[in-house]
């Protein structure tokens, strides 16, 4: 967020969507019922270092960084704030003075604080936790607003695909790289704490939701709920009457994100780009964002089937849409709106999605490398991102640029993810299932046996190559590098 913005909205003063905090040395005792109340009713702003008045008196700044990292820290704590949700806190300097703004999205679960309900009105924060009127109309919104959350009490855990759920789990305790939750529960524990099993308070059914089924049912239990339901991905450069080359997918989400991605590495060339003197997929990390837009925030319930259309010059995304808005978006200054937050919760926990808003970031950070063009978002009930292909002039940068360091190794993002898996020994078969190759003998010969020839990676016990008991690690001179 620029200054700019931040000046307007701090120009229209408290309201329904807008709370202002002093937080000059530590965040204040109430800021998580506002955050509460926020995720409940409409989402908002909460901006740090002015007070009730308007008055801009900014945050110290020997303290920001410790606000922001206790602000984050309470926000994951169960026990703070029910569910937990994840924010990005920005931190704008407007006068020579330090402000730090928290964009809080609408949820589509109840949120308690310290274990009370708060809703937000013109007037504040109030407290419903002793009005079941309130209370009951609360989780009636939220069930009727948000199509994930749609029931279906007679869907069980046999209609859905347990090998996905171990998945899920074997990626989140690698994404998080200490002992995530998920790995010591059972299958029906992990999905009642991502929030798809819940109960219906108007008629007192339960049962698995609709995210539940998108994110891990079998592909008959899929076309039983939702008949229409497919993701189109097309290849049209010559015959622009049909289609050069066709996936029709109608499967699960975290299949049919694997099967946009292998599209898109199969059809765009992936531009020459340094970071940090590694080189890394640049196309990997600008189309991983709009592909987990496509299916993050559709609105499923719409037969409108999500596109993905390679053409000549540019990539057309386009998803069915529940509007906020109407019109192109500024990449640049928007506040995002998640439009299935379960959805897109699971998807963060495994690492195919980062925090609201980082992807349209990271389209805006590496756009130069595919063309002069900035990406286009368009908000309508057709919800469409425009990535251009085409180069009008050359474009040359610091960070593609082959001689950005003598030392620079190109290294592509899965040798990356590789070597950070394997500061600790793993065996084949677990750095296999990481980063998802299905084949044995390609893996070896394409990717383990390369990083042992180069020294990247070395044999636990290097006297007995072929032993079952065998593990790689990385060399101490490439583990710190990320």
């Amino acid at each position: 967020m620029n200054a700019k913005y931040l000046k307007k909205i701090i120009s229209q003063g408290e309201g329904l969507e807008i709370e202002f905090k002093e937080s000059k040395d530590s965040l204040n005792k109430d800021v998580f019922e506002t955050v509460c109340a926020f995720l409940n009713r409409k989402g908002g702003h909460i901006i740090l270092g002015v007070n009730d008045s308007g008055k801009i008196n900014g945050v110290n700044n020997d303290k920001v960084e410790k606000i922001i990292n206790d602000f984050i820290n309470l926000s994951n704590n169960s026990q703070k704030l029910n569910p937990t949700f994840y924010f990005s806190p920005e931190v704008v300097d407007i006068a020579n003075k330090k402000l730090i703004c928290i964009y809080i999205p609408e949820s589509s679960q109840v949120h308690q604080t310290n274990g009370k309900i708060f809703d937000r009105n013109k007037d504040g924060d109030f407290n419903i936790s002793n009005n079941q009127n309130l209370v009951s109309n609360l989780y009636i919104r939220k069930q009727s607003t948000y199509s994930e959350n749609r029931i279906f009490p007679y869907a069980s855990l046999s209609d859905l695909r347990g090998d996905l759920i171990d998945k899920v789990r074997l990626r989140a305790k690698h994404q998080s790289g200490v002992n995530h939750p998920w790995v010591t529960m059972s299958n029906e524990e992990i999905l009642q704490s991502m929030r798809l099993y819940q109960k219906d308070f108007r008629s007192g059914k339960e049962g698995f939701t609709l995210a539940a089924i998108l994110l891990f049912g079998k592909d008959e239990t899929i076309l039983g709920v939702l008949s229409h339901h497919r993701t189109d991905a097309i290849l049209r450069k010559k015959n622009l009457d049909r289609y050069d080359d066709r996936d029709d997918i109608r499967t699960n989400l975290i299949d049919s994100y694997h099967r946009l991605m292998a599209f898109i590495e199969k059809h765009l060339h992936d531009p020459f780009y340094m970071e940090n003197d590694i080189r890394v997929s640049v196309r990997n990390k600008m189309f991983r964002e709009a592909i987990a837009n496509i299916l993050i925030h559709r609105e499923y319930i719409n037969p409108f089937p999500a596109k993905m259309i390679i053409e000549n010059n540019r990539v057309l995304f386009e998803n069915a849409n529940k509007t906020h808005g109407f019109g192109k978006i500024d990449i640049n200054n928007f506040s995002p709106f998640p439009k299935n937050p379960v959805i897109a919760r699971v998807f963060k926990e495994i690492g195919y999605a980062d925090e609201l808003g980082s992807g349209m970031r990271n389209l805006n950070k590496y756009y130069t490398s595919f063309s002069n063009k900035q990406p286009e978002l368009i908000e309508e009930d057709v919800f469409k991102i425009i990535i251009h292909t085409e180069q009008t002039s050359p474009q040359v940068t610091p960070q593609a640029s082959p001689q950005a360091s003598p030392q620079a190794k190109e290294w592509d993002e899965r040798t990356i993810q590789i070597i950070q898996f394997c500061k600790t020994p793993k065996k084949r078969e677990e750095i296999q299932n990481f980063i998802e190759i299905k084949d044995r003998e390609y893996f070896r010969k394409e990717i383990l046996k390369p990083l042992i020839d180069k020294g990247i990676l070395l044999q636990a016990i290097p006297e007995k190559p072929n032993s079952p008991k065998q593990k790689y690690y990385t060399k101490k001179l490439y583990a710190n590098k990320d």
